[in-house]
């Protein structure tokens, strides 16, 4: 599987830091301490500078007229378009246009601190650079837990990702992770999202603004996942009615949850769907995690039973999709549809998607 983590040749270092324990491939520098923003940014090997630079084309003619010099000059500026360069390695990440704003990777950490008041309480635990160092990523550990039931603690993360290549926001997550089994977790309350996006073109002032907007979402998600998640732990859930979530959960596409709600005979759907829904019903009955007092039998284990899957079991294509994925992609859509199931279990006792 590859793990697209920046190499770069220079120092000789894949461009990621983890806090204690080694991730993705066992690649990167491992330290045991949390770092301060700036020791992060050195650590993971994100301290390059990226330039917005004008772009040229050649003049046709005086190109061919020259094409045996050693060097040939552009003629033609390209209007309205520049390439992004990491300028340590003289290397084009993109191609952006007039209004496109870098934001350089200090910048993105320090962006990152005012989330939480210039860093007080945040602990930086992994960052890294993937490509060529076009997208970069933050997580950052947030004080205290979610406890649901005596034992089994969420930790609060705060996420963060950024490119240089002109595709995508630069986005701010917050993202409860499961101890036990590492499971990130993520939940629709009522009309929020638990992320921001920001465009490149915003101005600072304008992002600060958004940054305590992610923290206040932080905060007003953690103390309501905090009161479901306990409350779940205690609604009881039978293996059928598990199955019945999973399938809706896990359906490809509408068609297909309209037959699982129709009741057709399981024969009817592919193969690829059936496979699927075994190894989740697998990891929902069998995995460790799933044998705890707070899991087993219940509708809070029913919920991490999804999650669990997208996390731990699930291949994907490369370590880059399985993040994007999870964070923001179908691993995200469906844990989701899982917890808004899980919300309607409990309120009726029924495992039932609403077709819209």
């Amino acid at each position: 599987m590859a793990h697209q983590i920046n190499f770069n040749g220079k120092t000789g270092k894949h461009s990621f830091m983890s806090v204690k324990e080694k991730a993705w491939h066992n690649l990167g520098q491992v330290i045991d301490h949390y770092p301060t923003s700036a020791e992060a940014i050195e650590c993971a090997g994100l301290d390059y500078i990226v330039e917005k630079r004008p772009l040229f084309t050649y003049d046709t003619e005086n190109y061919l007229k020259d094409s045996d010099a050693d060097i040939i000059v552009p003629e033609i500026e390209v209007p309205n378009y520049f390439a992004t360069v990491r300028a340590d390695k003289e290397q084009v990440l993109g191609v952006v246009g007039n209004d496109y704003e870098v934001i350089q990777n200090r910048d993105a950490f320090s962006f990152f601190d005012a989330i939480v008041g210039g860093g007080d309480g945040i602990l930086y635990e992994t960052c890294g650079a993937l490509g060529n160092g076009e997208r970069i990523f933050i997580t950052a550990k947030l004080p205290g837990y979610i406890r649901v039931g005596n034992d089994d603690l969420i930790e609060k993360y705060l996420f963060l990702t950024t490119s240089h290549d002109g595709y995508g926001s630069i986005t701010a997550a917050f993202t409860p992770t499961r101890i036990v089994c590492n499971n990130t977790l993520h939940a629709a309350l009522g009309n929020m999202t638990n992320s921001v996006k920001i465009r490149h073109t915003q101005s600072a002032q304008e992002r600060l603004k958004q940054a305590h907007q992610v923290m206040g979402i932080s905060n007003i998600m953690s103390n309501q996942l905090d009161d479901i998640f306990n409350r779940w732990a205690h609604v009881r859930i039978s293996d059928e009615q598990i199955l019945k979530l999973v399938q809706q959960a896990m359906a490809p596409s509408k068609e297909v949850l309209q037959k699982v709600l129709d009741g057709e005979n399981m024969d009817e759907f592919s193969s690829q769907f059936l496979n699927t829904v075994e190894k989740v019903c697998e990891y929902a009955f069998s995995h460790h995690s799933q044998q705890t007092d707070t899991t087993r039998g219940t509708l809070f284990g029913a919920y991490n039973a999804i999650s669990g899957y997208m996390q731990n079991v699930k291949s994907y294509k490369s370590e880059e999709a399985k993040l994007k994925s999870i964070l923001f992609g179908n691993g995200f859509n469906k844990t989701q549809t899982a917890f808004q199931l899980c919300k309607e279990f409990d309120r009726t006792g029924e495992t039932l998607m609403q077709l819209n």
